[in-house]
């Protein structure tokens, strides 16, 4: 029996048909992955079923029965719960009171927190899930933060869960733990959707799998009956290399060397050198410094202790215009925060950074807007950008195209060294395998690249060397094409090799 139906649903933003006609079939207590490109529809159809979106046309079915869903509420009250990518909890409350926010026991003058705790507990239990309840979230690993949301969902009665890239930021030990849960949570009578890009988990972990494109379903299949290569080629419409084919490195004199540097308590004494024509990956759990290395390196922000040196010179106090104009080239992890101004067209952002420099950007002091334009219209070709309009605000590109248009700016300076956060965060399959591509041609052309990635299959296939961070040290460097998961995802706990 489907436990729910979507019929004929369709959803528009504008001239943007999101979802056109689509037709999901999700049978009671199975895992279902959907996937798809960037752009796919996946996000949008989950929204509608979980009240976030309505539908121009269509009909939900829960239970065999038509549904009404306007918002969030009515969703929860037929048993749905949604778990997003990034969480909504408040670090400094305890994983009680969070569970129970904005559904507190009790009446308008008095909680009654025991009551809670009791239900937490017992939930806790039954699904293997080891949370303390006066536990202040903060004080939880990012695997344990994300049991706390789904406990939320189940606090509320949720006997549909649907998780948004649940794997994001785990590690495979983590992965394996969520795993477990996931089926006993199946076993147990619940139905689970899970959006995501990593086939090899879908094979993994689901009974059957949706294929989205271009907003619409393409097609559906138990999983058993189904491979990688078959989902790829479904989701992008061609075949999709799912390996990074690379050369192997020749490695020559370093251009970064860092000695001891520290930022506070973020960061701590942390040494290693990057040599031309390799790529060091830098492995780890998000919130243990990486960001913080990244950020002063690029001079964003001051080290408190320690230097580095570009070359053999000393740039420690460079700012970050100064740092650049070296040769220093920088993909940020937050691409809207750091990477692009979303208002500004598409040829504006092109030349963010290097604005101020002389022709055929600058003439006179003033912009040359052809050349800016022309300029952009080259990167659009050459690092294939859609759609191709360089008066385009950035903000009308999907996360995939802004990741493109950032990566072809910051490698059009030429850099001896490249500094890059996440690069395929919320990027879709095709995009990848071209981000990847152009990565190995940069390090095959001479530059130096520092990677940090939370995929660690990516950290690991793309890397040359990798390092291990940890509370901000450095707590292992391994041979990626030597070195297996399990073996870095302990280090990445503070773990040591066997």
């Amino acid at each position: 029996m489907n436990i729910i139906e979507m019929r004929g649903i369709t959803k528009r933003f504008g001239a943007v048909m999101a979802n056109k006609s689509i037709n999901l079939n999700i049978p009671a207590n199975t895992i279902h992955a959907i996937v798809g490109e960037n752009g796919a529809g996946k996000s949008t159809i989950m929204k509608i079923l979980y009240g976030f979106y309505h539908a121009d046309e269509g009909e939900i079915f829960i239970d065999g029965q038509p549904r009404q869903i306007r918002n969030p509420h009515d969703a929860i009250a037929l048993g749905l719960g949604m778990v997003h990518q990034h969480f909504m909890l408040v670090p400094p409350m305890t994983v009680l009171e969070n569970i129970v926010l904005g559904a507190e026991p009790g009446n308008a003058l008095k909680i009654d927190f025991k009551q809670a705790e009791a239900q937490i507990t017992k939930l806790s239990r039954d699904f293997g899930f080891d949370i303390d309840p006066n536990k202040r979230v903060e004080q939880l690993s990012v695997g344990q933060q994300q049991r706390v949301e789904v406990l939320k969902a189940l606090y509320r009665g949720a006997r549909i869960l649907i998780l948004d890239e649940p794997t994001a930021v785990l590690t495979p030990q983590e992965v394996e733990e969520f795993f477990k849960i996931l089926r006993s949570m199946r076993e147990q009578g619940k139905t689970i959707i899970i959006i995501t890009h990593k086939l090899n988990e879908v094979l993994a972990l689901s009974d059957n799998v949706t294929v989205m494109r271009d907003g619409q379903v393409v097609g559906e299949t138990p999983t058993a009956k189904t491979t990688a290569p078959d989902l790829a080629r479904m989701m992008v419409g061609r075949d999709v290399l799912l390996r990074v084919e690379k050369p192997e490195a020749k490695p020559q004199a370093p251009i970064l060397s860092v000695k001891n540097l520290s930022a506070g308590s973020k960061l701590n004494g942390v040494s290693f050198d990057v040599r031309a024509g390799e790529i060091v990956g830098i492995a780890g759990v998000e919130g243990n410094g990486q960001t913080e290395l990244i950020e002063i390196l690029s001079g964003l922000h001051r080290a408190s202790g320690g230097s580095f040196a570009l070359e053999g010179r000393e740039v420690t106090k460079a700012s970050a215009r100064q740092l650049k104009e070296l040769g220093i080239a920088h993909i940020p992890e937050d691409r809207h925060r750091r990477g692009l101004l979303l208002e500004f067209n598409l040829a504006d952002n092109t030349i963010l950074g290097t604005q101020y420099r002389k022709p055929p950007v600058t003439t006179a002091g003033l912009l040359d807007e052809k050349a800016v334009f022309a300029k952009c219209n080259r990167l659009i070709r050459d690092f294939d950008v859609r759609p191709p309009n360089a008066a385009l605000p950035a903000r009308a590109l999907s996360g995939g195209n802004q990741q493109k248009l950032i990566i072809g700016r910051e490698f059009d300076i030429r850099p001896k060294l490249l500094l890059v956060s996440q690069p395929t965060r919320g990027v879709d399959i095709g995009a990848i395998e071209f981000i990847h591509r152009k990565l190995v041609e940069l390090r095959d052309s001479g530059a130096a690249i520092l990677l940090v990635s939370a995929e660690l299959e990516e950290v690991m296939s793309l890397s040359d060397r990798l390092l291990v961070m940890y509370q901000g040290r450095i707590v292992g460097e391994v041979e990626p094409q030597n070195a297996q998961q399990q073996e870095i995802g302990l280090l990445m706990t503070g773990g040591k090799k066997g």
